[in-house]
């Protein structure tokens, strides 16, 4: 004779156990969050020291003592040891100053486009999940941001990583039509971009971050098409690009993390973007998923064309990330790409290394991670593999702007 189990799930459906179980893991990771960011439970960013400052501005350390006793521009506060200690907007003060009274380098303290340069908007797309897309987009943000320009970061994605490691928890801190849905939606309920930017912690980065509302996008598309929102800036490709026009006075850079499929938000980030970056893990397996992102991209590609959208990019490139140097097959992926792609694959790779890893669970970039929390050694050879990938951007954006 058999013993019948009885077990809960007889009594509860699988959505509302689902349900359930989301509700738990939100307030669990709500609570991590504030014992993480104690008092005010939001992020703050590191400060940095003299050498840091020099190193990051080109000049003599003594220069910049000089500057602090003289009272000129800001004025560093100073711990116990008395070192100076900088914030990243004392170090933008001092950028600014420079300026003003190097007339000459001006572009050298403080890079940001000019009257005539072109708003770059930079999307960064896959399919494939480990792709380092998100990775890839929050350490591009926070390197163009130390480097002195104004960055808009939207958050694309329903899942909505982007929007988390800026210290926000979707379902508890981004409300109803605060995302970017709000700006493109099509009904009585749209506002204006500039109502759903925010500040951050990370001086002159601001954000539109993401829930799952932005899927609403997707279901609310295809009826709108057919009711007719097919003209001109109103059009589904168009919209995102339309809405960004409105601030990109304020901005040097707008970086798009783009959902992992090939939706309407995604061709609406294709379509809004001056220029593409394409993560790739050289894995043999990660790189035909890849070859099929390709395929199904070009298509959609060439019907918007045919639809009027204009589909013209100032650079496309792929980032080699969580790249093992030392794993023979890689190598051989890595050497496939490069032979194919030529030069649109960027010459350095982000190396994988804990120090991302670890990084990451704390919900940081590396540029925000301080010298005890991983080896220093391991923290220096990923910062130096991370900064010479966002240089090589950086300079494809001053090349747009003919600085180079």
């Amino acid at each position: 004779m058999k013993t019948k189990v009885t077990t809960n799930d007889a009594a509860e459906s699988s959505a509302d156990k689902i349900s359930r179980q989301s509700q738990l893991l939100s307030a669990q990771l709500q609570s991590i969050r504030e014992r993480l960011y104690e008092p005010e439970a939001a992020k703050t960013l590191k400060t940095y020291t003299s050498r840091d400052v020099a190193s990051l501005l080109g000049i003599a350390e003594s220069t910049l003592r000089q500057m602090s006793l003289d009272g000129e521009s800001a004025i560093p506060d100073r711990q116990d040891n008395g070192r100076r200690i900088y914030t990243l907007p004392q170090i933008n003060q001092i950028r600014e100053h420079l300026a003003r009274r190097r007339p000459s380098e001006a572009l050298d303290f403080l890079p940001r486009r000019r009257e005539g340069d072109k708003l770059q908007v930079i999307t960064v797309a896959n399919f494939k999940g480990g792709s380092a897309k998100t990775t890839t987009t929050v350490h591009l943000a926070h390197y163009l941001a130390i480097q002195g320009l104004r960055v808009l970061a939207i958050d694309l994605d329903p899942q909505a990583s982007l929007t988390a490691m800026f210290g926000y928890q979707p379902e508890f801190d981004v409300d109803e039509n605060e995302t970017v849905y709000a700006a493109i939606r099509y009904d009585e309920q749209r506002r204006p971009i500039q109502e759903v930017i925010r500040k951050t912690y990370f001086d002159g980065i601001d954000l539109i971050p993401a829930n799952l509302e932005l899927m609403e996008y997707e279901h609310e598309t295809p009826q709108a098409i057919a009711a007719g929102h097919g003209r001109g800036d109103g059009i589904f490709f168009r919209r995102l690009s339309a809405v960004i026009g409105e601030v990109e006075e304020h901005y040097d850079v707008v970086l798009i993390d783009a959902p992992p499929q090939l939706g309407y938000l995604t061709l609406g980030a294709l379509c809004a973007a001056t220029s593409l970056l394409i993560t790739i893990h050289p894995a043999m397996i990660d790189v035909a998923s890849m070859n099929q992102f390709l395929a199904m991209m070009s298509d959609l590609m060439h019907v918007i064309e045919e639809r009027g959208g204009v589909l013209s990019h100032d650079f496309i490139r792929y980032v080699l990330t969580r790249h093992n140097p030392n794993d023979s097959p890689q190598i051989n992926v890595v050497t496939l790409l490069r032979s194919l792609f030529k030069d649109d694959v960027l010459a350095p790779a982000v190396v994988e290394t804990t120090a991302i890893a670890s990084a990451g669970l704390e919900k940081k970039s590396l540029y925000e991670m301080s010298r005890g929390s991983v080896g220093r050694d391991t923290l220096n050879r990923a910062l130096e593999s991370v900064d010479a990938v966002n240089g090589e951007i950086l300079h494809h954006i001053k090349q747009v702007w003919g600085r180079q």
